[in-house]
Formats: structure tokens, C-alpha cells, sequence
């Protein structure tokens, strides 16, 4: 059993597989501070995402790379979106999506879906079927991170989406390791949306009450 699972790291060097394992822990602790809307969950995510970044250039998974380069970005956003306040309260507490919010959403979803199928097709990486696939996961990412740096709570339902797409198709890929990473991401995605849920009907209540 345990070959069956791991048997692909057999070849991989003790830094690749220590960095895999660094990467992993540090995601789990981002998402984790996200599921508690502590601002924590961003420094903890640059140092996942840089380093996925790079092991997946290595792997040759751009789709996968391009996901963690942007989620990089949109990090360093996110912490200054964050901490930006209006007095003593924060300017830009959890709140739903606005039907602009939706529409930026679908602006980034397709050009998402473009900008990667001209990648793909110019690295001739249209191979294999997770190759199409990591085309649809990019686009949803894409837009769950930008909500998330928003602090929209539908953040967690594409997080919740990319994370089931993305427990078998790692698997098919050879990294057991990242497969059981979003295995636990979508759990804690699920209790995450829960949580911002209370702390949202919170507010909304408490501003009712004003």
C-alpha cells in the first residue's frame, strides 16, 4: 500500500521531497488563518506559494506553476487590502459579492481560461487529459484567490470546487503528498465558509442593531 502511494518519490531528491513537505505545512497553517480571517493566513501563503512555484516549474506543470505565481501576487494584495482601516475598524471586513464583484469574477475566470490554453498550446502541453483539465482548476483558483484578497465570502466555495477537482487529478499526476494537502484543504474550506458565515451574520446583525 504504502509503495502504491509513494512509490514516484523513489527518484526524487531529499530536497525536492523536503521542500514539498515545507510547502505542504506552510499551505495548511494559510489556510488554516484564512478559515480564522487572520491576516497570518498571507506571509504563511507566500512562502507555500513561492516555493510550489518553483518545484512545479521543475515538475514542468506550468498551468500548476502560473496558479502559485499569481497566488503570490494576489497574496502581498490581500495583506495590504487587509489591514487597510477607516479609524479604528477595518475598511473591508468579510462581506458578500456585489453583482460587481461577479462580473470582475467572470472577467478573470475567462481570461484566465485564454491566457492559459495560449500557454499550453505554445509549450505543446496539450498532452495529456489533467493538461485541460489544470485549464478549468487555473480559471476557478484564480478567482477564488481574488475573492479571497477581496475577503468575499465566496471565496470558499471555488476553494471548496478546485480543491475536490484537485485531490484526484495530483494523484494522477504522482504527488501523493499535494493529493492529501487538498484532501485537508477541502475540509478545512468547508468549516472555513462556515465560520465566515457566523462572523458575517454577526455584523450584519450587530450593524442592524445600530
Amino acid at each position: 500500500m504504502i509503495d502504491y502511494f509513494f512509490a514516484q518519490y523513489k527518484d526524487y531528491s531529499t530536497l525536492m521531497v523536503s521542500l514539498e513537505l515545507i510547502a505542504i505545512f506552510f499551505g495548511l497553517a494559510s489556510v488554516w488563518f484564512a478559515k480564522k480571517d487572520n491576516i497570518l493566513v498571507f506571509p504563511t501563503g507566500l512562502v507555500s506559494t513561492s516555493i510550489y512555484a518553483y518545484l512545479l516549474w521543475q515538475w514542468e506543470l506550468l498551468g500548476d506553476s502560473m496558479i502559485n505565481v499569481y497566488y503570490f501576487v494576489m497574496s502581498l494584495y490581500g495583506w495590504y487590502h487587509w489591514t487597510r482601516k477607516k479609524g479604528d475598524e477595518v475598511e473591508f471586513p468579510i462581506s458578500r459579492t456585489t453583482n460587481k464583484d461577479k462580473t470582475y469574477g467572470l472577467f478573470i475566470f475567462v481570461c484566465t481560461i485564454i491566457f492559459v490554453i495560449v500557454v499550453y498550446l505554445y509549450f505543446g502541453k496539450f498532452t495529456t487529459w489533467y493538461s485541460y483539465v489544470d485549464t478549468l482548476l487555473t480559471a476557478i483558483f484564480f478567482v477564488g484567490m481574488w475573492l479571497m484578497a477581496k475577503r468575499k465570502i465566496e471565496n470558499w466555495i471555488f476553494w471548496i470546487i478546485g480543491d475536490c477537482i484537485s485531490i484526484p487529478l495530483y494523484f494522477a499526476k504522482g504527488y501523493t503528498f499535494t493529493s492529501l494537502q487538498y484532501f485537508i484543504f477541502t475540509i478545512i474550506a468547508f468549516y472555513g465558509y462556515l465560520e465566515w458565515k457566523k462572523i458575517l451574520d454577526k455584523t450584519q446583525k450587530q450593524e442592524l442593531q445600530k
